[in-house]
Parts: C-alpha cells; structure tokens; sequence
C-alpha cells in the first residue's frame, strides 16, 4: 500500500530563496499494536534450544584416546587379518562383532567394515592410514550397535570411497560411503576423504556427532545425512555435494531432525542448501563459507527499472498478478511455505521450524535466501555476509535481531519476516526490492484512488500531485525498531510494514530509489516514532512520513538531489544534529532524532542549498 501521508514541508532546490510551510495534523488509523499480542506476534521459539554442550555431547563423543593394547585389523587388498576373534573376515566384508577398539590400517580394494555387534555394545573404530574402497557396498556400514565412535588417529590420512551405485543389503537402501543404524560419533584430529558418486558421503538414522577431525567429502546427494540431529563442536568439514552440505530430516517426530553447531570450521559448495535442518537449527560459534546453488548469480535477479508502470510495476507481475519473485517464483506471504514454491532449496542456512544464531563467521553466497527459518529466526551474535538472489534473512514468523554484525551485499529483500524486531546489532543491507518487508498482507501500490484528508494539497513535484495513491490493505505485520543501528540501501521501499511501523530506539539510515512507486517508509496502518536516529531519503511520488511522534519530525522534499549530495542538520544555535551522504540519489529527505524537539527550528542543508524548517 502506497499514499502521500503527511509529507509536511518542502524544499524547493531550484529556488533562491526557502520556504517555510505549516504542518498540517495528519490523519491516522487507530489500529490494535499486533506486537501486544502472542497470538498474532509469537515471541517463544516453538523449537527446544541447547544451553550449552553437555546437553548435546557426551564426554566420550569428545574423547579421541584409545589404547594401543586394542584389537588390530590390517587390510590388505581383497582380505583382511585381525588380532581378535571379535573380526570376523570373509573375503573382503570384515565384520566387527563385539564392544571393543578396533584400530583399522592398510587398504581395502573393494569391501566393507560391517559393525554387527550387541544392541547395547559401543564399539571404536579408529583409522589409521586406512584407505577402503567398494564399489557397490557402503566402506563402512554400521548395522547393529548401541552407539559407533570412529575415531582419525592424530597424523593420519585415511580415505572411504564409493561407487557409482549401491546394491540392496536390507530393508534400508544403502546409499552412503559411511551408512549407520546407529548413534555414530566421529572425533580425533586425523584426516578423512569420503568419496560418493553414487549417493551420500555419510549417512546416519539415528543422532550424528562432530567433535574433532578433518573432513574432506564429495557426493553426489547430500555430503552429511542424519536422520534424528547433526550436532558439531568441532573439526572441519569440507563438502562438494549434489544436494545439501548438511542435511537432518525425520519425518516421524516432529522434535527430531535437527542441527546443533557450537565450533568447527565448514567450507562447503551445495546444489541444494548449504545446512538444511528439518526442525531445529542452532548455531552457537564455528567459521562457515558456504555456496549454495551457484551462488547469488543463479537467482533470477529483478531489478526495479519497471517499478511504477501499468498494473503497479512489479516484474511480471501484470495487472492484478503477484509480484514475482528471483527465478519467477510468485511472491509468498508467511502462509505459503517454500515447498509450495519452488522445487529445488538453495539455501544458505535452512530450518524446518525455528533458527538461533548466537556466534560464529558467516560467509554466505546462495541462489535462495541466505539465511531461511520456517519458524521463527533469532539472530544474537555473530558476523555474517551474505550474498543471496532472494532474501538475505527471511523468517515466516517472526525475525528478531538483538545483536551481531550482519552485512548483506546483495538480496532481493534485505530482511523479510512477519514480524520483524530490531533491538541490537549491526545491519547493513543492499536490496533490489525492499530493505525490510514486514509480510502480513497483500502489499498494493500505484493504482488506488486518493485517500480523502491525507494529500497535502501543495506542489509536490511535477503536476502536483506525486503519483497515484495506492489502496489500503489489512496486513498485519509489524516492523519494530528498538535498538542496534540499520543501514539500508533499497531499489524498492526502504521499509515496507504491511501492517504496523514502530521506532523506540536504534539509529537507522534508508537510501531509496528516486524512481517510480516507490517510499523511503511503506506502511499500512500507523508510523510511529518515539526514540532512535531516522535518517532517511527516497522518491517524492509515493512518500509517507510518520503518522505520529514523540520527537520532532522534518519531512522534506528536495527536488532532485544527486548521489553524494550530503545532507546536515543544525539547530539554532549552529550545533550539528545529524548529517548524511546518501549513495543514491533522492527526492526525499526524512529526519528524527531525540535531539528534535517539536515546534523547535532548524536549519537544513542539501548540498549548497539551505533553510529554515519547524520540527512537526
């Protein structure tokens, strides 16, 4: 939804001379605050998250030591010897059939190490120079057992390789390098190459452990599979995978199929989602890089140089049709899941229901969205980059960002959610659409009639008028502004609420386009202000300003300022309240700042022209 909404004075830059107009009251909508109410702005994460390590790791998953004094297996070729009747060798398949340390060396042309052991027996495999080939059998298939270690002797280079395609053992389809019915742990400081043409690099149904080693895994589906969790404290994992880097997915519980990463480093190139999670994502420290679907290049880039034409401007959009979204994707509101939009998930980070993220080095490059959450997304620490052909983050509930740096170099949206809530942190943001889109409704624009009492009746720009009023909506999104400090450089609308706009704190920038339907701030219900720096800047033809504030306000057209036309503020006595350079030109300028008071004068600046304005 789009109308002129109380752009309150202007500046007309071709004039000698300044003049000062009066502000007029602006008509506001009074309408319920959806954040007062869980039931339409969920707070809780519907996820169960992890406090520390000791709820996801035990102590012998972190635990690398074994005895020398172990079982020994020697691979050699086509067959095997053991020191213990607990292996059992037929001629390649060496079978470990009891709780015991196994400490595997040599090569393995083409066979399998089979754990068949106990249901309550635990049972070590160490590697040490271990190479096992097969090329119709997992390397290592873990059938029965309570729990599975396989441990990287330190100053080992091991290596597990796959074939082209997997032959039926059980009921199971066998289709990893590594396959377990088990809990299956890997730690150490050794090195593991896993190589899988045919199918996954590790494949575990029930929970999958990560505390120590280095992993370098090339598959043709998913690198890293399990069934109940993927839980990683340490080591670094490497992936070229056909599907996702990481993948966790039950669809019997609800609870299970989640990813916990507290450490470790991951470097990972993915046709489908770098870390897809089918519940729960957590991620609490660890240095990640990762490309998921080619990168942002490989999304269907938009630009917004149709923006204001027949049917609204939206790229494909039409008359009456949806904007379309990067790869002609219909663009979704919080009710429509991704599944129903797209066939193939290219992801950064995914999670089925909520994500936390309280720390760890993000690089992210994705054709989707970089970081994604079914649920709810809390970002609380952490440094991230992400390069996206959709949306850098995006939460179908609510996205909460109380702290950490997040820079977003390219997006289609910056932040999308249904509630979006700023309350710390650091946010630079670049968009082809919108900088922020609180999604709770049908977003309108540029073709409804005026709204009687809201259009200001003075000259704004050429004709007068500043374009077509846009119709109301009934979305019920809200954007909340508290805290951290939001840099946004937007082709659309700097930030777009269908619903409801609330700043309270924070110091926040929006650099907008000068062209066609387009706004610095977009909402549909009311803009408040009542703490916090706004400086923001855009196109003249569409503008709003805050519906209402507890601090001054200077709503001003400018004409047409250039790139790099510096914007400063002062009071009367010459003290300088806020100043500005925007990186892309602009018809608009927007101030506020606690340091405003209503009904006080200052004096504005853009470029080399200047003058007097009351604070509304």
């Amino acid at each position: 939804m789009k109308r002129v909404f109380a752009i309150c004075l202007v500046l007309a830059l071709c004039l000698c001379g300044c003049q000062k107009l009066e502000t007029p009251e602006p008509a506001v909508t009074t309408a319920t605050d959806p954040t007062e109410s869980n039931a339409t702005n969920p707070t809780a994460p519907s996820a169960s998250f992890a406090e520390t390590d000791k709820e996801m790791f035990t102590d012998r998953d972190s635990d690398p030591s074994y005895n020398d004094g172990a079982v020994k297996i020697t691979l050699s070729g086509s067959t095997a010897t053991a020191t213990s009747d607990a292996v059992e060798v037929s001629g390649s398949t060496v079978k470990l059939t009891e709780a015991a340390t196994y400490i595997v060396t040599g090569n393995l042309d083409d066979g399998m190490l089979v754990v068949d052991a106990p249901k309550d027996a635990k049972v070590q495999i160490v590697l040490s120079n271990a190479s096992i080939a097969s090329k119709t059998y997992a390397p290592i298939f873990a059938l029965q057992a309570d729990k599975v270690f396989v441990t990287l002797a330190e100053g080992t280079a091991n290596t597990l390789t796959g074939g082209e395609s997997f032959a039926a053992i059980d009921d199971n389809n066998i289709d990893g390098a590594v396959y377990a019915k088990t809990d299956l742990t890997f730690n150490g400081t050794g090195a593991l190459v896993i190589s899988s043409p045919g199918g996954h690099g590790i494949v575990c149904k029930d929970d999958l452990v990560f505390t120590g080693g280095n992993y370098t895994i090339q598959s043709a589906s998913h690198a890293i599979d399990a069934n109940d969790s993927v839980r990683v404290s340490g080591g670094a994992i490497t992936a070229d995978a056909g599907k996702d880097g990481i993948h966790a997915e039950n669809n019997d519980d609800a609870s299970l199929g989640f990813v916990y990463i507290s450490g470790g480093t991951f470097e990972m190139e993915a046709e489908g989602d770098g870390i897809s999670a089918g519940s729960s994502l957590q991620i609490s420290g660890g240095s990640f890089a990762i490309t998921a679907g080619g990168g942002s290049e490989n999304g269907n880039k938009q630009s917004s140089d149709n923006y204001g034409g027949f049917g609204g401007g939206f790229p494909g959009g039409g008359m009456g049709g949806k904007p379309q979204r990067p790869g002609g994707r219909a663009a979704t509101t919080p009710t429509e899941t991704a599944e129903t939009t797209e066939s193939t998930s290219m992801k950064g980070l995914k999670a089925g229901t909520d994500m936390k993220i309280t720390g760890g080095t993000f690089n992210i490059n994705s054709a989707d969205d970089g970081v994604h959450a079914n649920g709810s997304l809390y970002l609380e620490n952490g440094v991230l980059t992400v390069a996206t052909g959709d949306d850098g983050f995006h939460a179908e509930e609510t996205l909460s960002v109380t702290g950490g740096t997040a820079t977003i170099t390219e997006s289609y949206e910056g932040l999308e959610a249904l509630h979006i809530k700023v309350s710390g942190g650091d946010i630079t943001l670049t968009a082809s659409d919108d900088g922020l889109n609180a999604a709770g409704g049908t977003d309108q624009s540029g073709l409804g009639g005026r709204d009687d009492g809201q259009f200001m009746g003075f000259a704004y720009g050429p004709g007068g008028h500043g374009g077509g009023m846009g119709g109301m909506s009934s979305g019920n999104g809200s954007v909340v502004i508290s805290g951290g400090k939001l840099n946004i450089t937007a082709s659309g609308d700097g930030i777009d609420a269908n619903g409801t706009l609330e700043i309270t704190g924070g110091y926040t920038t929006v650099c907008g386009p000068t062209q066609g339907d387009t706004a610095t701030l977009d909402y549909d219900k009311t803009g408040t202000i009542s703490g916090g720096t706004f400086i923001g800047t855009g196109a003249a033809g569409m503008a709003q300003t805050f519906s209402d504030s507890e601090q001054g306000v200077i709503a001003v057209q400018v004409g047409s300022a250039t790139a790099g036309t510096q914007i400063k503020l002062t009071d009367g006595k010459g003290n300088v309240i806020l100043t500005h350079t925007p990186a892309q030109g602009y018809n608009v300028v927007i101030l506020s700042s606690p340091d405003m008071q209503e009904g006080e004068t200052y004096n504005l600046t853009v470029g080399i022209q200047s003058g007097e304005f009351e604070a509304s």
